[in-house]
């Protein structure tokens, strides 16, 4: 299932794609299932946001492509690089991304992201994708030169609107189906990989991460991005594309 949140007459729902129709949802899928209101809207008539909201927080994974740790300067780590971004780092679809007046450079990190469906903690790897809901695009927008003089990464990876998300949250999507993440800035495209050049996969990244912390129903993992980073300036039209997933795409301006 293809789950969205929208905006419609100023009220924000949720509900599954059907064509060009999305069947509304009595509540968030995530705590209220999928039982719909029987109505019926045009696409047309609705405005995407970002699909899900962590209530707690983003889990990233970094360096977790090694041909995107090389063009960092070293190696894909052994085991998988945690760290966090404020749930309040994340906008939708068309969203603005804006620029800091405190950073020089911001970067685009087009990633594949998970959203969490359950409760969990210490959970085995062959039972972490019983835990997943579905997934979604991110972009892990990043201020490329405070990362370097701060010494750590939560101001240049957490300033609002540093997390785009969506367009959808597919409930299907096939990890092994030969998915790339392909990013363009203005239709140029800057990065084109294949999800399975993943160092750490999802189930371990769950293991690994629900052994340290308690992920919660809607917690949301970027997994990461391959090789191709760069920055983008105001009025860059930024596109990440996930094949089953769609196009996230954002319009970037200063502050």
């Amino acid at each position: 299932m293809r789950i969205v949140r929208y905006s419609r007459n100023e009220a924000i729902r949720y509900g599954i794609i059907d064509e060009k129709e999305v069947v509304e949802l009595a509540g968030d899928p995530l705590f209220a299932g999928f039982e719909t209101t029987g109505e019926r809207i045009p696409l047309a008539e609705i405005t995407l946001l970002a699909p899900s909201i962590p209530r707690s927080k983003i889990v990233c994974v970094g360096k977790n492509y090694r041909d995107h740790a090389a063009e960092m300067g070293g190696e894909a780590p052994g085991e998988p690089l945690l760290f966090l971004k404020p749930n309040t780092s994340v906008i939708g679809p068309d969203d603005a991304i804006v620029r800091p007046s405190q950073s020089r450079r911001t970067d685009y990190e087009g990633e594949l992201a998970v959203v969490i469906g359950r409760v969990a903690k210490n959970v085995p790897a062959d039972r972490a994708l019983d835990y997943v809901f579905g997934y979604t695009i991110g972009n892990d927008v990043t201020a490329r030169d405070l990362q370097k003089s701060d010494g750590q990464w939560s101001r240049a990876k957490g300033f609002d609107t540093f997390c785009p998300l969506g367009p959808i949250i597919e409930t299907e999507f096939d990890l092994d189906g030969g998915a790339r993440i392909v990013t363009r800035v203005n239709g140029e495209v800057r990065q084109d990989g294949p999800i399975s050049d993943m160092v750490h996969s999802v189930p371990d990244i769950i293991t690994y991460a629900s052994a340290a912390f308690t992920l919660l129903p809607g917690d949301v993992i970027l997994t990461g991005t391959p090789a191709g980073i760069g920055e983008f300036g105001a009025g860059d039209v930024v596109e990440v594309e996930i094949s089953g997933l769609g196009i996230l795409r954002n319009t970037a301006r200063n502050a």
